[in-house]
């Protein structure tokens, strides 16, 4: 059987440059593509070069309801980092708060949210 890789997850935000830019500053990415989309929408692809996020809007969109408790909601948005420290050191001076932290086997990590409610978890596999 052939493996698979994950290429790109897709969610709706407030500002797709805006995030695009944080995300670009926070884990130093950089844009892969950005253009029109789906539905008279706005779309933006960050990542690296084998994976990105593609960040859409098309305005303003709903208030956020408990992804936990939704089918298909987004829960969270796991990302690998070489220095944990360094990224949450990055991430609190963007003025975001940081929680959950957790040593667990294989790693450890923390959450955050970001300014559209988007649930971030980051990792660091020591």
């Amino acid at each position: 059987m052939q493996k698979a890789a994950l290429e790109h997850v897709n969610f709706t935000v407030t500002d797709p440059k805006e995030t695009a830019t944080r995300l670009c500053t926070l884990f130093g990415w950089h844009i892969r593509w950005e253009g029109e989309a789906i539905n008279k929408g706005y779309t933006v692809h960050v990542g690296s070069d084998t994976s990105y996020l593609a960040i859409y809007s098309r305005g303003t969109p709903a208030a956020p309801s408990n992804s936990y408790e939704t089918r298909g909601g987004l829960n969270h948005i796991g990302i690998v980092v070489d220095d944990l420290e360094a990224t949450e050191a990055r991430i609190k001076a963007a003025g975001y708060e940081t929680h959950s932290h957790a040593a667990y086997e294989p790693g450890r990590r923390f959450y955050f949210h970001d300014a559209d409610d988007i649930e971030f978890e980051v990792i660091s596999y020591d």
